[in-house]
């Protein structure tokens, strides 16, 4: 359900940390963010959401709440069903093409994987319109980072789905 900025601005705190919860879930972020309101337009709650972010992501502990709002991409049944929609566009091609397919599920389900043994948290990134190659790429990119690099991309990771998810929220996506 989406709601104007006039509704959420008129809602208790606890329940605009509630309907914030929905897009990230760090509480500190959403306990700022709730806190500055009222907000005038969405371009101005963006940008209190990013400054709130910058806020919550200084303490690692935020971060990882943040992150484990997310489903991990752990099997390639998982998979399969995520990226369904491509099959019906690529279904004239060379059967070659179908089992490259799954062999990048299969890739993507083990770097998914790998990257958790790795860093401790589960791979974020702003997924939307990304294809399971891309998404695949963008893993093996980021798989050799340290702890730190990646938990800084991750976090920018994280900004971009909270803003998509903000405008979605607020029905101006």
């Amino acid at each position: 359900m989406s709601l104007t900025l006039t509704q959420f601005n008129e809602l208790s705190k606890a329940d605009a940390v509630a309907k914030l919860l929905t897009c990230c879930t760090s509480t500190v972020w959403a306990q700022k963010l709730a806190g500055a309101r009222p907000f005038t337009d969405i371009d101005t709650l963006l940008t209190s959401s990013d400054a709130a972010w910058q806020q919550a992501q200084t303490d690692e502990a935020n971060l990882l709440e943040a992150f484990e709002g997310h489903p991990q991409i752990g099997n390639v049944a998982t998979l399969k069903e995520k990226y369904r929609n491509t099959q019906g566009s690529a279904a004239h091609e060379q059967s070659g093409v179908n089992d490259a397919e799954d062999e990048v599920l299969v890739a993507l389900a083990q770097g998914n994987q790998d990257y958790l043994d790795k860093f401790g948290f589960i791979f974020i990134v702003f997924a939307s319109g990304k294809s399971a190659q891309q998404m695949l790429d963008l893993l093996l990119a980021r798989l050799p980072n340290d702890r730190v690099t990646e938990l800084s991309n991750a976090a920018s990771e994280q900004n971009k789905i909270t803003r998509l998810r903000l405008n979605k929220l607020f029905d101006n996506a």
